[in-house]
């Protein structure tokens, strides 16, 4: 039996809606064995961060490492890193084993505006790691950080995305969540010769907790099973469409999207 593996570095959400939380429950959903290595404990909830608690640079390469060595994911996801010696770290590691499927989600602040990544560390982020990813996936006010751009049209998203693109990942997806003109979400992968839009239908919703971290696990879920990156995107994005759709409506803030729907989803329309 062949069973399809993947690892997430990202930081833990006491929540359970977005981070190392969201990306298992992903993983699982999506038939995919999860690995975890925590970056950093948070102390969150609908409401809001109440705190940040980074490990050691050796607790996370040990983490990486057990990983590694002995259950051997074939792709890798890239979440909250916090500081630059993490992403270094984060880099380094994936560069001693070889590692290709590289998904950088370049989480830098939580739903509730907390930040979650260090002015300092964007630097590293961009000369690192990167130019190690197959995909990144930043959303439209994270792109407008890494590339210094205002984003507000869709030659805009064009001209951000060939610019990190530049900086040497395979694929740039840069996500439409965050654009509020129009009733489509369109989220535009860039593969360095011609774009593509993926698009779904916006909900007015405040539950939308761990949507960027939920759509980077499903393309990570999907790389580890062979799939190209088209082919993985196209997926991640009818996954994270479903969870948006079929709302949980928990917590008193901004609430988790739902893992199981896609699931659910397909269940219904197989009988």
């Amino acid at each position: 039996m062949t069973v399809s593996r993947a690892l997430t570095i990202a930081g833990s959400d006491s929540g359970g809606g977005a981070g190392i939380q969201a990306d298992l429950k992903t993983f699982q959903e999506l038939d995919v064995f999860g690995m975890s290595a925590i970056t950093a404990v948070t102390a969150q909830n609908t409401l809001g961060v109440q705190g940040v608690y980074p490990l050691s640079l050796d607790a996370l390469k040990n983490q990486i490492d057990s990983v590694a060595t002995d259950l051997k994911p074939a792709a890798i996801k890239t979440g909250m890193l916090f500081n630059a010696d993490m992403i270094q770290l984060v880099a380094d590691r994936i560069q001693y084993y070889g590692w290709e499927n590289i998904v950088v989600d370049p989480v830098m602040i939580a739903k509730g505006g907390q930040s979650l990544l260090q002015k300092e560390a964007v630097s590293a982020l961009l000369t690192e790691l990167v130019p190690l990813a197959k995909v990144i996936t930043p959303n439209i006010p994270e792109a407008e950080v890494l590339t210094g751009m205002v984003i507000q049209t869709l030659d805009q998203k064009k001209e951000a995305a060939k610019k990190l693109f530049d900086l040497g990942t395979k694929f740039v997806m840069i996500k439409g969540g965050h654009d509020t003109t129009g009733e489509i979400v369109i989220d535009l992968l860039y593969d360095g010769n011609s774009f593509e839009s993926f698009e779904g239908i916006r909900r007015e919703t405040k539950h939308t907790h761990g949507t960027g971290c939920t759509f980077a696990a499903a393309i990570t879920a999907e790389l580890s099973k062979g799939k190209t990156v088209h082919e993985a995107v196209g997926t991640a994005k009818e996954f994270i469409q479903a969870a948006i759709d079929d709302q949980l409506g928990i917590g008193g803030g901004h609430g988790p999207t739902n893992h199981w729907a896609y699931r659910k989803k397909n269940l219904i329309f197989s009988l």
